[in-house]
């Protein structure tokens, strides 16, 4: 009757599931998503949003460190299962700071995640015609190699990938 019928159904269910499952089961995917690194948020004053996570929510705070190549002083605010990456201008020509003439209290920039194969992502993404901001990876804010996928290609998202 009616529990047979259930029980038939939750076993083709759960047959079913991690088939269905497309990270798990594309032979042609040669590298893998992890975990969510942080969220990036960019700030019009670093010391103002350091004392907001540090004095007033009682986070673990970094101290500020200048990344030239990227054009940006970061901070990470500690969060247990993540971080928050405060980004701030260094120099005139950082893409914060164009960042910041459209946004004049900040926001959210990008989200980071971590992969386990940089390189396979890079060669997988071109061929699926998502357009990657770099042609190389540059050394990120964690001392690893990152690249950044066009915003226009993730529904308005910039993501920054991480070598893991």
């Amino acid at each position: 009757g009616l529990l047979t019928r259930l029980q038939t159904s939750a076993t083709t269910t759960r047959t079913l599931l991690p088939s269905s499952s497309c990270s798990q089961n594309i032979p042609s995917c040669l590298w893998k998503l992890g975990r969510l690194n942080h969220v990036a948020i960019a700030v019009p004053d670093l010391e103002k949003a350091q004392s907001l996570y540090k004095d007033v929510l009682g986070a673990q705070v970094s101290e500020t460190v200048a990344l030239p190549e990227h054009g940006v002083y970061t901070v990470f605010v500690e969060l247990g299962n993540t971080k928050l990456e405060l980004l701030h201008p260094l120099g005139e020509e950082s893409p914060i700071a164009s960042f910041l003439q459209k946004n004049k209290t900040g926001g959210m920039h990008h989200i980071c995640i971590e992969v386990d194969d940089i390189k396979a992502a890079m060669t997988e993404l071109k061929k699926k015609k998502i357009r990657i901001l770099s042609e190389e990876p540059k050394i990120g804010a964690h001392g690893k190699p990152v690249i950044f996928l066009h915003p226009k290609d993730c529904h308005g998202v910039l993501v920054e990938l991480e070598q893991a």
